[in-house]
């Protein structure tokens, strides 16, 4: 008797604010939404979010934030509102962003909960799943930047990214370093710190978006032994790992032969048959990790990259594990701000941008 059981993911990052242009027509266990839900973090697009999540013919929609998503990040929405000089509008705040809270909410109400979305904070949670499988995983929305985005940390003092061997998924919204993160700069935009952890902990999954130029997926198999500080150099084992696709699988090369053309038209063709790119085969749990960059916006105009779908081996439920995981569990939760601070700041803001009107200045945000 088997002690796993397939489940179907369905992942996509980096839509900012805009609908898929076709979503796959069959049902999946699990949707997971990778961050930059929106562009400009505009309540519009938090709800053009929430309408698409609703689409997807899933029973559970997990969800973090991105680094465009800055009204989640209740500090960092603080402080834009108080170094914007002169201040902005009160009403004009309200209007376009909301109170501080109000974007979460949206993802929180009932309406939302009954279409199976769950925001993820930080941490570790675990889901008992429709199909009797246990799903465990570990969320963060950090990337690294001394830009005044949200959910972001200083590089120069890295981040504790808390993953265990029990976390069969990683969902962040940043890569880490050496798979899947070049940037068009031809410079790698990953986490060192990040790939360690993943590294260690070999979960069967790692999704993530951010760097929309590095959209692919590879199945990365490991060496036996764990290098002290893990790097992509030094860990991963090359000849047993597997480029699954990215974009120069696809798209047309001026060197391209005949037939390689002829392979990449098939390709695009199948593609846009389904509308996703899949992984049938399961990663080896403990010796594979499969590492998806699923960042749906192009850095070409009109172009949508494909969203996708994924096939794990998850553990049985058991009545143990039940009983842990009938809600999401979270382990650690980071700089998300009290009720009570942002009450007093709301009051602060109102008080500093009372009697101003700038419509003008709300692209500053």
């Amino acid at each position: 008797m088997t002690s796993t059981i397939g489940t179907r993911f369905f992942v996509l990052s980096d839509t900012h604010g805009d609908e898929l242009s076709r979503l796959p027509k069959g049902p999946v266990d699990v949707a997971i939404h990778c961050g930059d839900l929106t562009e400009e973090s505009k309540l519009d697009e938090f709800r053009a979010s929430v309408r698409l999540l609703k689409e997807i013919n899933a029973p559970l929609k997990l969800v973090i934030a991105g680094n465009h998503d800055f009204t989640m990040d209740v500090p960092m929405f603080q402080k834009k509102l108080l170094d914007i000089n002169p201040p902005l509008d009160d009403d004009l705040v309200q209007r376009e962003y909301g109170a501080f809270g109000k974007a979460r909410e949206l993802f929180e109400a009932e309406d939302a909960k009954a279409a199976g979305i769950v925001f993820l904070d930080e941490g570790t949670h675990r889901f008992a799943l429709a199909n009797g499988a246990l799903l465990t995983v570990y969320a963060s929305p950090y990337t690294a930047s001394v830009n005044d985005w949200g959910s972001q940390y200083n590089p120069q003092q890295d981040h504790e990214w808390a993953v265990d061997a029990s976390v069969d998924v990683v969902i962040t919204h940043g890569p880490p370093k050496g798979v899947l993160d070049y940037a068009d700069s031809k410079q790698r935009a990953g986490s060192q710190s990040l790939f360690a952890a993943i590294a260690r902990a070999r979960p069967s999954m790692h999704c993530f978006g951010h760097i929309h130029e590095a959209w692919g997926a590879k199945k990365v198999t490991w060496r036996s032994e764990i290098s002290e500080t893990p790097s992509h150099f030094t860990d991963i084992d090359n000849d047993e790992s597997t480029v699954i696709e990215t974009l120069a699988g696809p798209r047309d090369n001026k060197f391209d032969s005949t037939d390689i053309a002829n392979q990449k038209q098939q390709k695009r063709t199948e593609y846009n048959k389904t509308g996703y790119c899949a992984v049938e085969s399961s990663p080896k749990r403990g010796t594979q990790t499969l590492f998806v960059n699923a960042a749906i916006e192009s850095l070409i105009e009109k172009e949508q990259q494909l969203p996708w779908i994924i096939n794990l081996d998850l553990p049985k439920l058991t009545d143990a594990s039940h009983n842990h995981s009938k809600s999401p569990t979270p382990v650690s939760k980071k700089r998300r701000a009290s009720d009570a601070d942002a009450e007093g700041l709301v009051e602060t803001n109102k008080r500093q941008r009372r009697s101003t009107a700038l419509d003008t200045k709300k692209t500053e945000l």
